[in-house]
Parts: C-alpha cells; sequence; structure tokens
C-alpha cells in the first residue's frame, strides 16, 4: 500500500472528489448529478446551531444509505445498554495492568471490553473501552447513532476505511469518527492493541486558547482528514448499527464506501500527537492539565467540559524550586488515564502501555512514594521528559467502571500500596 494523501485543517470546510466533475458547482442538490450519483447531507449538529459550530457534509454517492434491509437487534456484551450502571460508582483509586483481552481471530467489534462510563447514551458523557484484534472486518460495516468515536492505537496500525476516505493509524496517532459515519476498521500487519472512546455529547473541538494567544497546543494544520475514495461494489454485505444503546443488523446489496465526492465540514480525522505544541512553565509550578487539552466536548456550563482529551507528552522540564511531577490532587473533574508509549512521570512503576488509571471526583491521588522521594530531593536542571505518552479522558460526570473491569484479573488490587510508603516528614 502506497501513502495516501489528505487534506489539513480542522473544523474546515473541505471538498474533494475521485472522479471529475462529480461534485455539483454552485448548488448542493441539482435534478440531475454527473455519474447519476445521490446527493445526501449528513449533519452532525442541529440545522439551526450556530454557523461557527453547525456541522454537516454533502455526499454524493452511487446509492442512497435508505437502501438496506430492516434493521434487527442483535447480541453484543459490550454495546448492549450501559454496562457501567450495574454496578455503584466507587471513590476508590482504581488501576489496571494491561489487559489481556486474547484478540486472536477476532475483529474490531468482537474485540472489545467496555471498562467504564457515565452519563446517559447518545446524549452526555462518554464510554471507555480498551480494543484488540487481529482480523478484518470482511464485508461488514459500521456506525454508531449515539457517538463520536475516538481510536488510540499502541499496538500496530490500522487501517479505517469510512464513506469519506480511508484513514491509517499507527502509534500516537488518534483518528476521530464523527457519529453517523459509516466505517470498516482493519488491521494492517499484526495485532491492534488501541484504547477507544464513545463521546455522546458535543463533538470534540479545539479548545479555546486565550491568554496563550493564536499559536500552541494542537494547531488546526495538523489536523488530517481523507479524500474521497469509493467502492462500487455489489453483493452480500452486512451493516451494523450501535442506537440507543443497542447493536442493530442489516443486510445490503452494496458497499456503503460509495461515496465519490463530498464537501463540507463533518468527516473523520487524525492527528499525530507528537505534532502537540507542549505549553509548559519556565519558571516555577506545575501547570494544571488543562494546559494540555487536545479537543474539547464542551457542555453548556462554560469552561466545563463533557470530555477533555489531555495528553502528557514529550517535554522539557526547566521549572525551579518546583517539584516537577504532577502534585497531589483531588480534582471536581474524574479522570480516566492510559499510556501509549514509554513511561508516565508520576509513577516509578505499575503503570505500563495498554494499563489504565480512574481517579474519580474527590479521590486524592498522585504520584507514589518513589516518585515523591525522588523528585523532592533531586537536583533541579533542565530535563526532558523523553519516550513518553499518556493520555486522559476528564470528564464533569463521575465515571462508573463496569463489571467486567472490576472483575478483571489485570485490575491492580494492590493499588493503594503505591501511596502507603510515603513518609511523615513534618518537623517543627
Amino acid at each position: 500500500m502506497g501513502d495516501l494523501n489528505y487534506m489539513t485543517g480542522f473544523a474546515s470546510h473541505f471538498e474533494t472528489e475521485a472522479l471529475p466533475g462529480a461534485l455539483p458547482r454552485g448548488q448542493n442538490s441539482p435534478q440531475k448529478t454527473e455519474y447519476g450519483l445521490y446527493p445526501e447531507q449528513l449533519s452532525g449538529s442541529a440545522f439551526t446551531a450556530p454557523r461557527d459550530h453547525n456541522l454537516r457534509s454533502w455526499l454524493y454517492r452511487i446509492m442512497p444509505t435508505v437502501v438496506h434491509g430492516e434493521f434487527e437487534q442483535v447480541a453484543h456484551n459490550e454495546f448492549t445498554g450501559a454496562p457501567w450502571m450495574e454496578l455503584p460508582p466507587t471513590p476508590n483509586q482504581l488501576r489496571w495492568f494491561p489487559q489481556k483481552l486474547n484478540g486472536e481471530g477476532k475483529n474490531f467489534l468482537q474485540g472489545l471490553i467496555c471498562m467504564a462510563g457515565n452519563g446517559e447514551v447518545g446524549q452526555s458523557g462518554s464510554a471507555i473501552y480498551h480494543l484488540e484484534f487481529d482480523q478484518g472486518m470482511g464485508n461488514s460495516f459500521f456506525y454508531s447513532s449515539d457517538s463520536e468515536i475516538v481510536f488510540l492505537p499502541f499496538e500496530n496500525e490500522m487501517q479505517i476505511r469510512t464513506e469519506m476516505g480511508e484513514l491509517r493509524l499507527g502509534l500516537c496517532e488518534i483518528a476521530v469518527i464523527p457519529r453517523g459515519v459509516k466505517f470498516q476498521v482493519n488491521p494492517l500487519g499484526g495485532k491492534v492493541s488501541a484504547y477507544m472512546t464513545e463521546n455522546f455529547g458535543e463533538p470534540f473541538r479545539l479548545p479555546n486558547l486565550g491568554p496563550i494567544g493564536a499559536n500552541g497546543l494542537a494547531n488546526p494544520r495538523d489536523f488530517q482528514y481523507p479524500v474521497a475514495c469509493f467502492e462500487d461494489k455489489t453483493g452480500e454485505f452486512k451493516l451494523f448499527n450501535k442506537f440507543a444503546g443497542y447493536l442493530y443488523q442489516a443486510n445490503l446489496k452494496q458497499s456503503p464506501l460509495d461515496v465519490v465526492a463530498w464537501h463540507g465540514n463533518l468527516a473523520p480525522y487524525k492527528y499525530n500527537l507528537r505534532n502537540f505544541n507542549t505549553i509548559n512553565t519556565v519558571s516555577f509550578d506545575h501547570p494544571d492539565p488543562s494546559i494540555f487539552t487536545v479537543l474539547t466536548s464542551p457542555t453548556t456550563s462554560e469552561g466545563t467540559a463533557n470530555v477533555d482529551f489531555v495528553i502528557f507528552p514529550p517535554r522539557w522540564m526547566v521549572a525551579e524550586n518546583t517539584f516537577r511531577p504532577p502534585y497531589y490532587h483531588r480534582n471536581y473533574m474524574n479522570e480516566y488515564m492510559g499510556l501509549l508509549e514509554g513511561v508516565y512521570d508520576a509513577k516509578a512503576e505499575g503503570f505500563q502501555p495498554g494499563g489504565a488509571s480512574l481517579h474519580n471526583r474527590m479521590s486524592g491521588h498522585g504520584p507514589d512514594a518513589n516518585t515523591f522521594k525522588k523528585a523532592s530531593s533531586g537536583e533541579l536542571k533542565p530535563v526532558f521528559q523523553g519516550k513518553t505518552m499518556a493520555f486522559m479522558f476528564e470528564s464533569n460526570q463521575i465515571y462508573r467502571p463496569t463489571p467486567k473491569a472490576m472483575k478483571s484479573e489485570q485490575r491492580d488490587k494492590a493499588y493503594q500500596q503505591c501511596w502507603q510508603g510515603i513518609e511523615r516528614i513534618f518537623k517543627k
């Protein structure tokens, strides 16, 4: 497979056609189109949403999406209802070692395990999954009516074939698939291990920069969007739809990836986390983790996110007279963390790529005993925090772990012990 071409820019209006003249000029839905294509609008917001938050794209496809068999509910342990509501929430700090999901012989839909969630499916909040698979989806396709979906692979590359073009994803890259977009996930050269999140609330957008100014954090030019690439194929196909917390299946007589051209500002995209322009202190004190926000899903309460996607990338540590790792803290927001690569500077051991931790509202957390001792006594010279890429989904709603997550053999039942070695150093 050769390199793919992408369009760049965040929340811009794109246009792309796989055949010359496939995009109508001057209007969106002419009486007749070139090549006999069907115009279809995909809306990601209410029609009357403000212009700067109005999301929609026009798709010009071989067959309209209304042509399919009747949807019938199918069983799926992770996509049925809200499994995180089966247990009461917990104030305990939780940590998991890398999950052993036995992804051999499984595809994307079969390789999911739901770890935690919050809110109301399809309306607000989010759900977090660990994912492992080594099989493609063949003639099956999927879309979610409930959520925007984020993929974060940490082992091997994956291909995401969408209605609007193809994305390829590797280590420290993320892909965001909008609500309603049909797609197919396949491995590229080995078993894929990844994190996945469903965002039930407002679509992710870039955070406002405020006093930072015009530049910094995630740069719009670094977001990549697929170009039109259609599949003109008939036969027997299956279309899976996650709808109101249940999984449905319908039969198709043609591939749903038949969009020959499209234009608009609602489309799948990818972003390389290594392009993040880190803003950090150059004087003293550890900045709040909000300074590392890549994307935010806002609520109606200004500054309070349904979900913030935050990363802790490679960066220089230069603060003077400062305890440099994250300080001990209790938050209003709720934090689910994972690690894509390397080590995390707040834990000396136990936090590995593929692992996770959950710290809910007002539950104290921070560096373990060994990290505190080292960071509070070491020489404060400039240090490059190198090979690392941790991430956090931070939500205004409490994350409730699922029964599978709580019963998992990989749950670190001795997690609280990492703080028990903290010494009393108080002196009068």
